[in-house]
């Protein structure tokens, strides 16, 4: 049985000594993590199942309309259905050990604050997750095509402005493109209710700091400012400044989603020079098997306890035409 690696909680950046950061005469204070909250909460459909490894979403399609003739009997309009079936990825985990010497030593609740901290980090992933198939339906990858006949299927839409080295000029054409996803999103009858924008932070700020965005006489004094450095909505689109937005091609590693339970890398998505995502819930749909969770145990073989939080969920691209991508070049 392997051993376990405790986490060095008295060590500055892992390194040096093992009590560098242990109380001294003088006391010391710790700095926990920054809380990386979800952005994604609400954004996608979600569907809770108790066993199995998937779950199907229905999908249909629009009903057409037509003349009658008189006398001719009517026998009702065919439909077109489908279904999307989203597989769930494996079990994703995130843990610590801390061992019981280390936690003794230590002046602060330090097991609280890793339990908190390796929630977080699924959180964190679950984030990245739905964003990137938020990108696949909007056309990251060539599958992000109408999931029934006759359906339409997501919207790119590119702006070299928006790379601009002058704020005002890439904030400008950070709008434009806002209003040109608005545009796409009502040409396919996606609802206007629960639009959002996933945006990478640069861009954000730069609409933060743009009249036309904040200025009274186009907002009424609702919608931020450059003091709060805040931009509430665009073209009726909420803004969701994203600090992990994901960016270029997704292919390795926990991003691009498990290989076994979930299919072939079921989140791998070329996103490169993308800074923004718009999309309405019903773009995505997440299966989850199993919620996040965290428990903890203690070993007395090691002496320590191991803390470890996971979840069992799966994401896929339900409406591509309710999500738009926006690039800079």
């Amino acid at each position: 049985m392997a051993n376990a690696t405790p986490a060095s909680i008295g060590r500055i950046n892992s390194g040096g000594s093992e009590d560098a950061l242990f109380l001294k005469v003088f006391a010391g204070e710790v700095l926990t993590a920054f809380e990386r909250s979800s952005v994604t909460q609400g954004a996608e459909m979600v569907r809770a199942i108790s066993s199995g490894k998937s779950a199907s979403f229905p999908i249909m399609g629009r009903i057409t309309a037509a003349y009658h003739t008189p006398g001719a009997e009517i026998t009702g309009s065919d439909v077109n259905h489908n279904e999307k079936v989203i597989t769930i990825n494996d079990l994703l985990i995130s843990s610590a050990f801390l061992s019981n010497i280390e936690e003794a030593k230590n002046h602060w609740d330090v097991r609280g604050a890793y339990s908190q901290e390796i929630g977080r980090a699924l959180a964190f992933q679950k984030d990245k997750h739905v964003l990137q198939t938020m990108g696949q339906a909007a056309g990251g990858q060539s599958a992000a095509t109408a999931n029934f006949t006759g359906g339409d299927a997501g919207t790119v839409l590119t702006n070299a402005n928006i790379a601009s080295a002058t704020a005002a000029t890439a904030a400008n054409a950070m709008i434009d493109e806002l209003f040109n996803a608005a545009s796409a999103l009502d040409s396919h009858y996606v609802p206007k209710e629960g639009r959002k924008c996933f945006i990478r932070l640069e861009e954000y700020y730069k609409l933060a700091n743009a009249t036309n965005a904040v200025n009274i006489d186009f907002s009424g004094r609702a919608n931020g400012g450059v003091a709060d450095g805040k931009v509430m909505k665009v073209a009726g689109i909420e803004l969701i400044p994203t600090p992990h937005f994901v960016t270029g091609n997704i292919n390795s590693g926990v991003d691009q989603g498990s290989a076994t339970q979930g299919g072939s890398n079921p989140q791998a998505v070329n996103l490169s020079n993308y800074v923004a995502i718009v999309a309405h819930p019903s773009a995505v749909g997440t299966v989850k098997l199993m919620d996040l969770a965290v428990e903890s145990e203690y070993d007395i073989r090691r002496q320590g306890t191991l803390m470890v939080a996971k979840y069992a969920m799966g994401h896929g691209a339900l409406r591509p035409e309710a999500a738009v991508g926006i690039k800079e070049a």
